[in-house]
């Protein structure tokens, strides 16, 4: 396939994504939510460990274990919010399942092309929240500020992974700290659970367990 034709399957592929994204939300920009629907449902496992929940409309970069986007993912489909993952291909459904996440209410697009931003931006019309991989890009403060002011305006918190945001106002970092196994018969086992270290900034803020 030619380079302008694979642009033009691109862009009518973004047409798409925008009427399906225009009929799924129900959302008012110019409309204030209530305070009890102006954060974003977190984990029962970050609970202890964030200061706050996240405002809608936040956009943090997350590093680290993969748990973390994984865990937010399922708190918020499972609490009848709607999520997507862009340019994750490798993203641990099945984890995401076992933390009680609502598949019915998750978009997953794991190829967005050549501009997983645009992507992003799109699906924040009708959705809570957007996991974003970059796959190693690093997004300039310019286009970084266009994007949060629409994450602001959609009331849609975009947590970004696999490369840099800059202007950030809040990155989050997972580390492994140890793993709880299950032993099975015959010596075998499986891993029930996570511990993991949560940073904010470099700076610890608390201990957590995933899964």
């Amino acid at each position: 396939m030619s380079p302008a034709a694979v642009h033009d399957d691109r862009a009518e592929q973004l047409k798409l994504l925008r009427r399906q994204m225009a009929a799924v939300s129900g959302r008012r920009a110019d409309t204030a939510l209530p305070e009890s629907e102006a954060r974003l449902p977190i984990p029962p496992m970050l609970a202890d460990v964030l200061p706050e929940a996240l405002p809608r409309g936040t956009v943090a970069v997350l590093s680290g274990a993969r748990s973390l986007p994984v865990s937010m993912v399922a708190a918020v489909t499972a609490a009848a919010g709607n999520a997507a993952i862009v340019g994750q291909p490798n993203i641990g459904l099945l984890a995401a399942v076992e933390m009680g996440a609502d598949l019915s209410r998750l978009a997953v697009i794991p190829d967005p092309g050549a501009d997983p931003v645009e992507v992003a931006a799109v699906l924040m019309d009708g959705m809570d929240l957007v996991v974003l991989g970059l796959g190693g890009r690093s997004v300039p403060l310019t286009r970084a500020r266009a994007v949060v002011a629409r994450a602001h305006q959609k009331g849609c918190t975009l947590l970004v992974t696999d490369g840099d945001w800059q202007g950030a106002s809040m990155r989050l970092e997972a580390r492994v700290r140890g793993y709880e196994t299950t032993m099975g018969e015959r010596g075998f086992g499986r891993i029930s659970g996570v511990r993991l270290d949560v940073c904010a900034r470099g700076r610890m803020i608390g201990r957590t367990r995933a899964g």
